[in-house]
């Protein structure tokens, strides 16, 4: 419950009590210290924005604390967290300020990270060449996680669990275009759900906004779906929007060959990739499209009509 009480010049505080546990978990776990915090409200402090997947970052001062999805399985997190922490992860994540789970006042799972710079997908010139080596490393690390969830393991990674979420908005959706879009996600579905024809550990939401620049170089954020599964579906975003003419051909060829040569497993070594990644890719353009459909259009850094037409087109 939220209570608000009016000061003499007109203004309001709102005492929010998720505001005050956010501020005091950053005060205890992360560097920045209660005296950096001293004389601050919550209001001045803490700065909170909703992201398109439904998480809320807190931001207060060179600390984010991630409130993560109500649907979230904290179980899996602390895997996946895990995961990021230990063995090579430290060369391929960036690192929490704190390794333990949260609960936030309203139920739900937070975690803390330091504030990084996180690459713009609409920047000039993007790290194409190290984007590429970075996720092949991933992909052929370990992480000593890997295997049955029930016994400590990743889980599956989240690419076909994100078609199904999107299918079920886009049935609910009033766009002209909806009922065409749904129909290209169900048959989607369908093949997504069928086993991998191989298994790495996998991000499992892959795209040049999920990577932050760091003293040490790129590094990889969001762990919300980290699991195991075939890599392909890591490729799948910059794949689909190569193939709907959304991302320029030297950029592509340029990913795809750093991923190559770094021994990426998607993929083979050479010759034709399409038939390992067509699937994924066209799953990444359905996603994207049912974004633009559904979701707050400043959100999204792709053009609904471009993704609509690749549906059409699928």
């Amino acid at each position: 419950m939220h209570h608000s009480y009016p000061l003499g010049d007109n203004r309001v505080v709102t005492l929010d009590p998720t505001a005050a546990w956010l501020t005091e978990l950053v005060a205890d776990v992360a560097p920045v210290g209660p005296a950096a915090l001293s004389g601050l409200t919550p209001m001045e402090s803490l700065v909170r924005r909703t992201t398109p997947s439904g998480a809320e970052l807190a931001l207060v001062r060179d600390v984010v604390v991630k409130l993560h999805h109500p649907r979230t399985d904290a179980g899996a997190l602390a895997t996946r967290l895990r995961a990021v922490v230990q063995g090579a992860g430290s060369a391929l994540w960036v690192q929490p300020l704190d390794d333990s789970l949260h609960r936030s006042p309203d139920g739900r799972v937070a975690t803390v990270w330091p504030r990084v710079d996180v690459l713009e997908e609409s920047e000039a010139a993007l790290p194409w060449v190290d984007a590429g080596r970075l996720l092949a490393a991933l992909h052929l690390s370990d992480s000593g996680a890997a295997g049955d969830p029930s016994t400590g393991g990743l889980p599956p990674q989240g690419g076909p669990a994100r078609v199904a979420r999107a299918l079920i908005r886009v049935d609910a959706s009033d766009h002209p275009s909806a009922p065409m879009v749904a129909r290209l996600g169900a048959r989607l579905l369908d093949e997504a759900t069928a086993p991998p024809r191989r298994e790495t550990i996998v991000h499992g939401d892959w795209h040049l906004g999920q990577l932050a620049r760091t003293d040490d170089g790129l590094r990889l954020l969001d762990v919300d779906d980290l699991g195991t599964g075939d890599p392909a579906w890591d490729l799948a975003r910059p794949a689909g929007l190569w193939a709907a003419g959304m991302l320029e051909d030297a950029a592509w060829e340029t990913f795809l060959a750093a991923y190559r040569d770094a021994g990426g497993p998607a993929v083979p070594g050479d010759g034709d990739p399409w038939p390992h990644l067509d699937l994924p890719a066209r799953c990444a353009v359905f996603v994207a499209a049912v974004r633009t459909l559904t979701v707050q259009h400043t959100h999204s850094a792709d053009p609904a009509d471009a993704l609509l037409e690749a549906c059409a087109r699928m």
